[in-house]
């Protein structure tokens, strides 16, 4: 196999197992439903992108997702397994309401273009220090960034939880729907009437050129793929591994309470009980499925926001349950767990060319 043939597999090659996928929902759904498989897919694209505010809902939802995945990017390249980024996205909205509630709401006067920044640095920051805690756990303390991550999450939903509950419930008592709505000066600029924000569009694709460049073009990228290469061969280099562990983490940690601001200031109003929606899980599967490509990690994560988005009109129009969205998820994942490696699949490794095969 050609150098040249290498690289147009490499790029295109992740289109297979979706159409793989989209195959085998299709049969199960000529197999399960009275209506043709078209009507399926179109209640989907309807209910995703059949309406502007369909689509801004879409894109509303798809941008905290990016930020998380590509700060997941920045992690996976060092080979650390951020599993705590859900936390690390909580962590984030939790600060951006401390600004709104014990800065915005106390001072009306304050304006909204003084506010926001606050909220969104406070919420980087707050998400940044969270995954500093995962790295350190690590580093100085022997547990593997996994279960750390997952003991920090646990962490972190407690804490919305006693917030809400607690010091910020409402004035007519507690409650674990949510604290009082935040000034309107406090949140995010939105198109019209939807939940979109266009200023969260623009720092999520900010934000993914910033990697894209950090990793292709700077010393500290090529650190961090020395780091998740090979750990040895990086210290023999001079890299510190716990430095960059502890950066590559809070940068991404930073990102991820960037999409926390995101949610509690623009798709909310308030602090909710689950502000996150999963969403620090679903990027890191989306990163997996991407194989750390940044192109392909915005375009499955906008695939997804359109499938989570689309459900609900699939089950009103089909009478199949909006869970049909996750099983075209899970398909997704299934069919790139077994046929995405194009290498494995043609028995082809790096550097190795194709061989003529003498002729008698």
């Amino acid at each position: 196999m050609t150098t040249t043939t290498n690289r147009i597999l490499r790029f295109v090659w992740p289109v297979v197992p979706a159409l793989l996928a989209v195959l085998v929902v299709t049969l199960l759904l000529i197999l399960v439903s009275d209506n043709p498989p078209r009507v399926t897919y179109e209640a989907l694209w309807t209910g995703s992108f059949g309406t502007p505010e369909r689509t801004f809902s879409t894109l509303a939802f798809w941008v905290p997702l990016l930020l998380c995945a590509t700060g997941l990017l920045v992690t996976y390249t060092a080979g650390l397994w951020n599993i705590g980024v859900e936390g690390q996205m909580i962590m984030g909205s939790i600060a951006a309401s401390a600004i709104a509630l014990r800065v915005a709401l106390p001072n009306p006067g304050l304006p909204g273009w003084i506010i926001v920044p606050l909220e969104l640095m406070a919420a980087a920051a707050g998400g940044a220090l969270w995954a500093a805690l995962a790295a350190m756990l690590k580093t100085r303390g022997g547990v593997h960034e996994i279960f750390g991550g997952v003991a920090l999450n646990s962490l972190a939903i407690i804490a919305t939880n006693y917030l809400i509950s607690g010091p910020w419930q409402p004035p007519e008592g507690g409650t674990f729907r949510g604290t009082v709505p935040f000034p309107a000066r406090a949140l995010l600029p939105l198109l019209g009437e939807t939940r979109f924000s266009p200023l969260s569009l623009a720092l999520a694709l900010l934000a993914l050129g910033l990697v894209v460049l950090t990793l292709r073009g700077t010393t500290w990228g090529l650190r961090l793929k020395a780091l998740g290469k090979n750990l040895r061969s990086a210290f023999l280099l001079g890299v510190s591994s716990e430095r960059e562990a502890v950066t590559a983490m809070m940068f991404c940690g930073a990102l991820a309470g960037l999409a926390g601001a995101v949610r509690v200031l623009s798709w909310f109003d308030s602090l909710r009980q689950s502000i996150s929606g999963g969403i620090g899980f679903l990027a890191i599967l989306i990163v997996l499925l991407a194989a750390q490509r940044p192109l392909w990690t915005l375009i499955i994560a906008l695939i997804f926001s359109a499938l989570l988005t689309g459900g609900t009109v699939v089950q009103l129009r089909t009478q199949l349950h909006s869970a049909i969205s996750g099983i075209i998820q899970g398909m997704l994942v299934l069919t790139t767990l077994l046929f995405g490696d194009y290498r494995r699949l043609f028995r082809w490794s790096p550097g190795t060319e194709a061989r003529e095969v003498p002729h008698d």
